[in-house]
């Protein structure tokens, strides 16, 4: 099965989990933060989990309504919401991540969300990767 590139970021990192990340053409620039750094915080710094939370909660909801969509599935809007943890594995003596998704479906049954979120969820490029590597929790609940 041969793959097409329909898209490719890039984006540098300096200084860590303690630094700043760019893209190439600087349309996108962001200091970089513990989440527990003590003293001064710069006004707009995230953090690791927070970045792949932002990524990860639009590539659902995008493959959430596309499904929606093609199943002509009339719904008013949806969100969706990734919480990112960053744990810590004391058997592997190391840190890895977990994520819980939120999602819900305005102007359509809790039933039919829960059947397009578990669509969405084979679907999307994000838990596609992580898929078997990154415990996933998913929630939906009311509009």
């Amino acid at each position: 099965m041969s793959t097409i590139t329909k898209y490719e970021a890039a984006v540098t990192n300096t200084g860590g989990r303690d630094g700043i990340v760019f893209s190439p053409d600087h349309s996108f620039s962001m200091v970089i933060e513990p989440p527990d750094k003590s003293g001064e915080k710069h006004a707009g710094a995230s953090n690791p989990e927070q970045l792949f939370a932002a990524g990860y909660s639009a590539c659902f909801n995008n493959a959430l309504q596309s499904s929606l969509r093609r199943d002509k599935v009339d719904f008013e809007s949806s969100t969706v919401t990734v919480f990112v943890a960053l744990l810590y594995d004391p058997d592997e003596k190391g840190h890895r991540i977990g994520a819980r998704i939120e999602a819900s479906v305005k102007g359509i049954s809790l039933d039919e969300a829960k059947k397009y979120v578990a669509i969405a969820h084979t679907r999307c490029p994000y838990s596609k990767a992580i898929q078997g590597n990154v415990d996933v929790k998913i929630d939906v609940v009311e509009a």
